[in-house]
């Protein structure tokens, strides 16, 4: 096998085999190593595929139960955790985020909601230095800095991506709320993934780690040949260290993102950004979410809030962190002019790279895909596009 014949494995079901032909050759022509594609539809896993290799040597193909870093596709899972704990009645949406954390009520926050922090209102974006992995592992001192943080915009009026912060403060807010005192990572893995027989990790222990694949980081020259793939004003704000921008979407004391991939950061749990898993487990947890919530137990009225428009800030859509029009809801994205998937119902999570999964309850689907070279797209990555297409082609009448 070679870069122009990779290897490939798993299976369709008729009617979808132009999902697997698209497959193809997102792995002959894109330069890719290795991937898979999931898409789960009415319950029922259609395509399961898996291809290529999971190191850049191309000496090690990558099998069915190859687990890939997903970056912040991990921000659905962890959106998803939060919707199974509404469900059970631990919160809701619309409680504030400080009667549960008092601590965290500080500095003109008292009054978020919950809501509006996993919409990416609640302006605490920002971080206030960069974290070394024995920073992160540090939990109590992490948490107690996130509390304690002045909000970079007035709550509520703005939205802004919470590119990494997110996630730590879904996780506190779950170890609060949640009976058994769990973390984000644990709850996911026992609430969302065991009762669907898969395997995602938000902090992986050493016993899976020989089936994570190799992930490549993009290089400068792929970032300056794909300039066009970043919105202009978050060029702009990249440029600068010390901006909101930088300090949101660059936290940690890595020269790359795939350094997440090291042992010594992947066994950490950071909820919006290092979720190893498969495919399959994302179009199998979505695809739960897009029909009745089975075997998840999650009620239909959180089915309905997520399918939902969600709620603006209310001085428009303009995202802070980004410089484009966004839209969120949850824990989620929604549909919006510059990133259409689906029908508006829509939501999900792409991810640094080029992963992306979503779940579209109109047409009972979920849908994954997670590649271990990193491309440069905020959304519709190329190799992810064309097989999204492929899919709603194959939906085509059903």
């Amino acid at each position: 096998m070679s870069a122009r014949n990779p290897p490939v494995g798993g299976r369709v079901k008729p009617g979808f085999e132009a999902v697997e032909s698209a497959f193809q050759e997102t792995l002959r022509e894109s330069g890719e190593f290795g991937a898979a594609c999931a898409v789960s539809h009415r319950g029922e896993l259609v395509v399961d595929l898996w291809g290529g290799y999971r190191d850049a040597r191309r000496t090690k193909p990558w099998d069915e139960d190859t687990l890939v870093l997903v970056f912040s596709t991990t921000k659905g899972v962890a959106a998803a955790a939060m919707a199974h704990a509404r469900s059970r009645g631990y919160f809701e949406y619309d409680d504030r985020v400080a009667d549960y954390w008092p601590a965290f009520g500080q500095h003109g926050k008292n009054d978020v909601t919950i809501r509006q922090l996993l919409a990416h209102q609640a302006g605490v974006a920002a971080i206030g230095r960069s974290l070394t992995s024995a920073d992160v592992a540090d939990y109590d001192s992490l948490v107690d800095r996130l509390a304690t943080k002045e909000p970079d915009w007035i709550p509520g009026t703005r939205h802004g991506y919470h590119a990494w912060s997110l996630g730590w403060y879904e996780n506190e807010l779950l170890r609060r709320t949640d009976p058994d005192s769990r973390t984000l990572g644990a709850y996911a893995a026992a609430e969302l993934f065991d009762p669907l027989g898969e395997t995602f990790r938000i902090g992986v222990p050493e016993s899976v780690d020989e089936r994570i694949a190799y992930v490549e980081p993009f290089s400068p020259l792929d970032a300056v040949r794909n300039l066009r793939s970043f919105p202009p004003r978050l060029l702009l704000g990249l440029a600068n260290p010390f901006s909101t921008v930088s300090r949101a979407m660059n936290p940690f004391d890595v020269s790359t993102p795939a350094e997440l991939n090291d042992p010594e950061w992947r066994c950490l749990e950071i909820p919006a950004g290092n979720g190893v898993g498969t495919a399959r487990s994302l179009a199998r947890l979505y695809g739960a979410l897009a029909t009745d919530g089975e075997p998840l137990g999650i009620d239909s009225e959180t089915l309905a809030a997520l399918a939902a428009p969600g709620t603006p800030p209310t001085r428009g859509r303009r995202d802070v962190i980004l410089g484009t029009e966004t839209s969120y809801s949850l824990g989620f994205w929604k549909p919006f002019e510059d990133f259409q998937f689906g029908s508006r119902a829509a939501f999900g999570a792409p991810g640094a790279g080029g992963s992306f999964a979503f779940a579209d309850p109109e047409r009972e689907l979920g849908f994954a895909y997670t590649p271990n070279r990193m491309g440069t797209y905020v959304w519709d990555d190329p190799r992810e596009l064309r097989l999204r297409r492929a899919v709603e082609q194959s939906l085509v009448g059903r």
